[in-house]
């Protein structure tokens, strides 16, 4: 066994309370001896449960935790106790016959899609919890897919069969519908008086039942009725796995009435799983424990290790592609940040996924970001000392000496490192693409719940911000409002929370839409700027004319001062006055645009007219006209493309008429329709809600901004 304990615990652990009956830090020398598991699914399929089912049955936990209590390994923080359910991805090791599994429970609600998507990064194959009792639903599919499209092995645990509502043939039904005929269901439960009390494994023709007095499940060979009631699955299985057989020969002899042995079948269905072309469906009760040592045994036996998976692609820092590298622990180093977070002893704990090379404690390394710039993560560049390295435990930390090639580890005290960043060798820095992030489409405006707040808020910001790139935090330049932009609600929530825990004291205002003004008729304006108080004076006069232009003409000055009525240096300031002007408004204090200004009058004293006296001239004349012409407001309108399930195109099309949009085209194909659409920015503060709502969930869109439009 090539598995080390590390030297002992850490003084502090990731947001929660140490958990006693943790093991201690597992540090592994050959990436073959790991195996990284996601699991993935939809917020309440039973994922974090599962976890802690999966340790109390191998004897890591003395007992199961709570989501409830906030008890569980996986869902420790403030935020995830509070909204009960997951918010951010936990990695939990568990040792199997000298084969370290990193369980990586990744949340399964929409609005933590980053973090699904790091979990997915991190691992090398992704176990499906399905719940028994609601099914698939759409974004699950959505997820499976995108799993398709990276070749991830994948199966699927059908979960909660101890529910009253569970059934487990209509969920493994649905998983063929949505996943396809590769999803084939390894065992069927045995019912009596309508409870399962047992699991027939259909390749080995076994029962297992409930456990016995000592803890351990009761086996037994199925009797003659029992597998007469299966033979039909039995028999989809075994040609199942022998069509992924690399043995040519198997199926013709499988036809013919040989008996395969049941060694072979297992050896080409772990290949297969391995492989990514087969996808096993297991049955599994995080309450009753009914199918957990089968499920572990898929685990380690089936899905692959780091060796099995192409390393990511990497360039320079220059953008020069660079030779692809293989997971071998004397390799080049080259890891990745997929989440960080912060600790109230160690500060800033990063999650490390390590691909190539060996990571050891106190050693330079290099960390490098790119491609978040527009999230407010600028590129950057640093040199950093990993000084302490631990393997994750949930919300614990356990101090281990190195972590090769295909493990999991955590860094405390790197300073510069944010989510997303590439942590390679100082003297050869080499950078990952991050993964795709979702974008974030729901606005929040905040503010300090008092001036002396604002240092805080900025500070909380700041550190929230680092470890949340699915988060965007602006300044609008227009309203002066500091606006987050989350992926939905419980994200906003999570982020305020995250914010109050660090005592930043803070409200929620509405968010205001940026309006423009502008001139919806001609009109003239006489700017006078007379003051005398003794001594020298003030004296400035001028008189334009004000018209509108086209959407996007922007802001003409034009000069038809004749006679030297007003020298040329003041004909500058009165522009000055009208561009300052027009930013502060005319009218709701909006920036003014798409106007063309002409000056054409004016007079001037030799001693007492200067640069400030026609800036100010230039100002009264733009608010004269305003006063005397008519003010239309401009709202923003933004390009939006929505991607929806075909069964829903009709609601949201519906309900993009009632929000005042406009459709410019639809498109069909793979079961979704994507529509494009022009929508107003005001009726879209909401939508990543209401869209989601709409389409169960199944329903995505971008948006990009547009032109101002006359408000109706």
């Amino acid at each position: 066994m090539s598995v080390k304990s590390g030297s002992g615990q850490s003084k502090g652990n990731v947001q929660g309370k140490e958990r006693g009956d943790a093991s201690a830090g597992l540090a592994v020398e050959q990436p073959g001896m790991i195996r990284n598991i996601a699991l993935v699914g939809h917020s309440g399929a039973g994922k974090t449960m599962l976890v802690e089912a999966l340790l109390a049955a191998t004897g890591v936990i003395s007992r199961m935790g709570s989501i409830v209590d906030g008890t569980t390994v996986g869902d420790s923080d403030p935020a995830a106790v509070h909204q009960q359910r997951s918010v951010g991805l936990s990695v939990v090791p568990v040792l199997l016959d000298g084969v370290k599994v990193n369980l990586i429970d990744t949340p399964g609600y929409a609005d933590f899609t980053g973090d699904l998507r790091a979990g997915l990064r991190a691992a090398d194959s992704a176990l499906f919890v399905v719940s028994a009792v609601d099914g698939v639903d759409a974004s699950t599919v959505a997820l499976w897919q995108e799993c398709e499209r990276t070749g991830t092995p994948r199966a699927v645990a059908i979960s909660r069969l101890d529910h009253p509502r569970a059934d487990y043939d209509a969920a493994v039904a649905a998983c063929r519908e949505a996943f396809g005929e590769s999803v084939l269901p390894l065992q069927v439960p045995l019912r009596e008086g309508g409870e399962i009390t047992g699991l027939l494994d259909l390749l080995s023709g076994t029962v297992t039942g409930t456990t016995d007095d000592g803890g351990q499940p009761v086996r037994r060979a199925a009797d003659p009725a029992e597998l007469a009631a299966v033979e039909g699955s039995r028999a989809e299985l075994i040609e199942g796995v022998i069509a992924e057989s690399e043995d040519e020969t198997l199926m013709d002899r499988y036809l013919g009435g040989e008996e395969i042995a049941l060694e072979t079948l297992l050896a080409d269905l772990e290949t297969a799983v391995a492989r990514g072309s087969f996808f096993p469906v297991l049955a599994v009760s995080a309450g009753t424990g009914l199918g957990l040592p089968e499920l572990l045994d898929l685990l380690h036996r089936a899905f692959p290790s780091p060796l099995e998976r192409e390393v990511p692609e990497t360039t320079g820092l220059d953008g020069a592609p660079r030779k692809r590298l293989g997971c071998d622990p004397d390799g080049p180093l080259l890891a990745e940040v997929v989440r960080t977070s912060v600790d109230s002893f160690l500060g800033k704990v990063c999650l490390v996924r390590v691909f190539s090379g060996t990571l050891r404690e106190d050693t330079a390394v290099h960390v490098g970001g790119r491609g978040l710039s527009e999230r407010g993560h600028p590129d950057h560049d640093a040199d950093e000392r990993a000084s302490h390295l631990y393997s994750p435990w949930g919300p614990a930390l356990r101090a281990v000496p190195f972590s090769v090639a295909g493990d999991i580890c955590a860094l405390s005290k790197v300073a510069t490192a944010e989510t997303g960043d590439t942590v390679s060798a100082k003297d050869d820095p080499l950078l990952i693409k991050v993964w795709d992030m979702p974008e974030p489409l729901l606005p929040l405006a905040v503010e300090a719940a008092a001036r002396s707040d604002e240092d805080a808020l900025a500070k909380g910001l700041a550190k929230v911000a680092a470890g949340d790139p699915a988060l965007r935090v602006e300044r609008n330049s227009e309203t002066h409002q500091l606006v987050l932009w989350c992926t939905g609600q419980a994200h906003a929530d999570v982020v305020l929370d995250r914010l109050r825990e660090q005592g930043v004291k803070l409200q929620t205002v509405d968010v205001v839409t940026p309006l423009r003004e502008t001139f919806a008729v001609p009109a003239s304006g006489h700017g006078r700027y007379v003051k005398q108080s003794g001594g020298h004076g003030q004296f400035a006069i001028c008189d334009i004319d004000v018209e509108p232009l086209e959407r996007g003409g922007g802001f003409e000055f034009v000069d038809k001062v004749v006679g030297g009525v007003i020298p040329g240096p003041f004909i500058t300031s009165v522009e000055k006055g009208v561009r300052a002007q027009m930013q502060k408004g005319v009218a709701e204090g909006f920036p003014v645009v798409d106007i063309r200004v002409t000056l054409h009058g004016g007079k001037t004293h030799s001693v007492d007219s200067s640069d400030a006296a026609f800036q100010a001239a230039g100002a009264l004349a733009l608010r004269e006209a305003a006063a005397a012409g008519r003010i239309q407001l401009l709202e923003p309108v933004s390009s939006v493309v929505i991607l929806v399930p075909d069964d829903y195109v009709g609601s949201v099309m519906s309900d993009l008429s009632a929000r005042r949009g406009r459709m410019t085209g639809t498109s069909s194909g793979d079961g979704n329709t994507e529509i494009t659409a022009e929508v107003p920015d005001q009726e879209l503060l909401r939508y990543a809600l209401e869209l989601r709502a709409l389409t169960a969930g199944g329903g995505t869109f971008r948006r990009s901004y547009l032109r101002h439009d006359p408000v109706p």
